[in-house]
């Protein structure tokens, strides 16, 4: 007779599941978004128009910021806690900074004459504000989590090492820049 031995089945934690939905569907989401404007741009009446340059610098900062999350992330892990509070501080900043670089390039466009939104807009325009704004939001929510996770780092009298607020926010931070990263190859290349 043999023995089978079996490994207990790993379960994904509740919080980490959910988030990993809510990342699904907001994929899902910016893939009907670029495809409505793929399919838009061949009906005709298309204004072509260079993307603002500052886009540029704002994917440097998501980028950096990724990185800052990343060594956040491992210098909570090692209880580095001087060390996290600093680099969290820097990626909430950084994502501030992201989003701020990104109203200066709606600011660019209008200031060129190509209206995003009302009467005299084109659809190429209202399509790029309309997206970007959408992923703005979601750098707001993540901006909202370092935000929370930094108060914490802070104002916690009793020190809770679970890495798991850190883990979920790393993650979801990292989910928002791959999605900039993706509306910025569209812009600039596919779209």
């Amino acid at each position: 007779m043999f023995t089978v031995q079996t490994n207990p089945p790993q379960r994904i934690h509740p919080h980490k599941f959910t988030l990993w939905v809510a990342m699904g569907s907001i994929v899902m989401m910016f893939i009907a978004f670029t495809s409505a404007y793929i399919v838009k741009r061949n009906t005709g009446n298309w204004l072509e128009f260079a993307v603002p340059k500052v886009f540029w610098y704002s994917t440097f900062v998501i980028m950096l910021s990724s990185v800052t999350i990343h060594l956040a992330a491992k210098a909570f892990k090692a209880r580095e806690i001087s060390r996290y509070r600093v680099l969290i501080t820097l990626t909430a900043l950084l994502g501030v900074t992201f989003m701020a670089l990104q109203l200066y390039g709606f600011s660019d466009l209008e200031n060129r004459g190509i209206a995003l939104i009302g009467p005299k807009s084109n659809s190429s325009a209202s399509f790029l504000y309309v997206i970007t704004w959408v992923h703005i939001l979601h750098v707001l929510g993540g901006v909202a989590a370092l935000l929370t996770i930094f108060i914490r780092a802070y104002a916690s009298r009793v020190k809770n090492y679970s890495s798991l607020p850190i883990d979920l926010v790393s993650t979801y931070w990292h989910f928002v820049d791959v999605i900039w990263i993706y509306l910025f190859v569209f812009y600039n290349w596919i779209g």
